[in-house]
């Protein structure tokens, strides 16, 4: 399973983020739903984010050193980052993007 979704123009830094999944499940699922939802919202046309399937892509997954799915890896711009999970936390993931701030507590 192999699947992308490319929007590229628009202001300010484009982000390439890679999705790795780990078949039809449920989690991995609300993982892609979640993730598509955040980057549409917040990232709409700068971000390409590439969904793979670990079975199928195992020599990218240990390449990116994935040991879990879903995992959500953040390529460009750099730093890289790694999230884990069903994508559901959308600030954390907002702000380790560099997209958002950290709120004062």
């Amino acid at each position: 399973m192999k699947r992308s979704s490319a929007n590229s123009s628009g202001a300010g830094e484009n982000y390439i983020l890679r999705l790795y999944v780990s078949g039809a499940t449920a989690l991995s699922g609300r993982a892609v739903i979640n993730a598509r939802k955040i980057f549409d919202a917040h990232l709409k046309g700068r971000y390409r984010l590439e969904v793979l399937d670990i079975a199928d892509n195992v020599a990218m997954a240990m390449k990116d050193q994935i040991v879990a799915a879903p995992t959500l890896v953040k390529l460009a711009p750099t730093p890289l980052r790694r999230f884990i999970g069903d994508m559901s936390n959308a600030e954390k993931i907002l702000e380790r993007l560099g997209v958002r701030q950290r709120s004062p507590s």
